[in-house]
């Protein structure tokens, strides 16, 4: 598998947030852990409250910034690239998340990457199984950067 290209842009401060190339790290192992081999281009964008709640509003009809959302890409037939889609990761929403759920933040960060990742490659837990394999595989590729179990209670 070659190196995915990782494009992060910040729309907030980067204070607390991580550099990008944790977030390549991130999608690399989200991508081996779904066994995607093939060429893949994702763009992350950090955000705001301001921002993630007009696209949550926007998007999917919630009033409040959410920590992640994915949009995979809808490529026309026939154009065949890379690109799976974008992320939107919410700052202030991770922060706090964090800290209330006694995680380090760094730790959430690659959590929320993977599973937003996991979205764009088709992966769901709108049902129950779904919501299973989806959570133990995040689990597994969690593991495997050293990261623990983020649902355990």
């Amino acid at each position: 598998m070659s190196s995915p290209d990782v494009a992060v842009g910040y729309a907030t401060s980067r204070r607390g947030v991580p550099a990008p190339v944790s977030f390549r790290r991130w999608v690399e192992a989200a991508l081996k852990g779904a066994r995607r081999r093939k060429a893949t281009e994702v763009a992350i964008r950090i955000v705001d409250a301001d921002e993630g709640r007009a696209l949550n509003l926007q998007y999917r009809g919630r009033d409040y910034a959410t920590n992640v959302l994915s949009f995979p890409a809808d490529l026309p037939p026939g154009l065949n690239l890379p690109l799976i889609g974008d992320l939107v990761i919410c700052a202030p929403v991770v922060a706090r998340e964090a800290a209330e759920q006694g995680k380090k933040p760094a730790d959430h960060w690659a959590h929320l990457t993977i599973h937003g990742t996991l979205h764009l490659l088709g992966y769901d837990h709108i049902e129950e199984a779904e919501a299973e394999a989806m959570e133990g595989l995040e689990t597994r590729v969690l593991a495997g950067l050293g990261i623990a179990d983020p649902y355990l209670a």
